[in-house]
């Protein structure tokens, strides 16, 4: 099947963190290396990013499905969810309520939708194990509304990647551009597309080893400045995302440059950015 209409809807994740493109204040991802590679597929193909880092699933709906729905789009991804498993006043219910309306939401104005559900961070994380049960009730949630609403569903929980820090960022949270080619892989598996297997062939070598200096340094220098912000955050009312704008709220095509990326031979690139 050829698309021709790709619009992603999402939070960090989706926008492309931790992967900028090389010697720009801009980030690339596996929704530009999906883009990139159905673009080949068609000369009318067009692409836009909603995504805005920080948002929950409760805030994606309102703010992300009414433009999706204005760009008529054939195909959607949506990668959500993070941000409701790491908020305060948790709830496993709640939560379920918003992955169904957003899923339904996307399937309501999309033939084809894409959705994910999460990795295990406890594997890679100090503390990590405590945000374990609220990701696999996310999980249980996306893979229930992906059956009732007909949406195509990319399953990260069982990927081994999880265990390799290479495929991360510094944060240990969003994924490095190894991360985002083996998602953007997976998409691409997933609607019947071939894509370069390097990109979900083993990485060469072994990663660099953890332990507790390297955890410590990981809290002062990610989860310390994170926490502080979040805090300061909620005294002066403000919310996750606020401020942040979609990367490409338009539907544009692909323009193909080469990229200054020594783990590439060719990227394409957002025709704005």
């Amino acid at each position: 099947m050829s698309y021709h209409r790709f619009v992603v809807l999402g939070d960090s994740c989706a926008e492309g963190l931790d992967d900028p493109y090389p010697g720009r204040h801009q980030y690339r991802g596996w929704a530009d290396f999906v883009a990139a590679r159905l673009a080949e597929e068609d000369p009318r193909f067009r692409y836009a990013n909603l995504a805005v880092r920080g948002r929950r699933l409760d805030q994606i709906v309102p703010e992300q499905v009414p433009a999706a729905a204005r760009l008529e789009p054939d195909l959607i991804a949506l990668f959500g969810g993070g941000n409701d498993v790491m908020s305060r006043g948790w709830d496993a219910r709640t939560v379920a309520r918003r992955v169904d309306a957003a899923i339904r939401a996307c399937t309501e104005i999309s033939p084809t939708v894409v959705t994910f559900t999460l990795s295990d961070i406890s594997n890679r994380m100090p503390l990590g194990a405590r945000m374990r049960p609220r990701i696999v009730a996310l999980n249980e949630a996306i893979r229930e509304a992906a059956v009732s609403y007909g949406a195509q569903l990319v399953d990260l929980w069982p990927d081994q990647a999880v265990t390799d820090s290479r495929y991360f960022g510094a944060d240990r949270l969003h994924l490095s551009t190894h991360g985002h080619h083996r998602l953007a892989a997976y998409v691409l598996g997933l609607l019947g597309v071939d894509h370069d297997p390097g990109w979900l062939a083993p990485l060469p070598g072994t990663p660099s080893g953890g332990g507790w200096r390297a955890d410590l340094s990981w809290v002062v220098r990610e989860v310390l400045p994170v926490a502080v912000s979040r805090t300061r955050n909620r005294l002066v009312g403000r919310q996750p995302g606020d401020g942040f704008f979609p990367k490409r709220p338009d539907l544009l095509p692909m323009t193909r440059e080469l990229t200054r990326d020594t783990t590439l031979d060719e990227a394409w690139a957002p025709g704005n950015a």
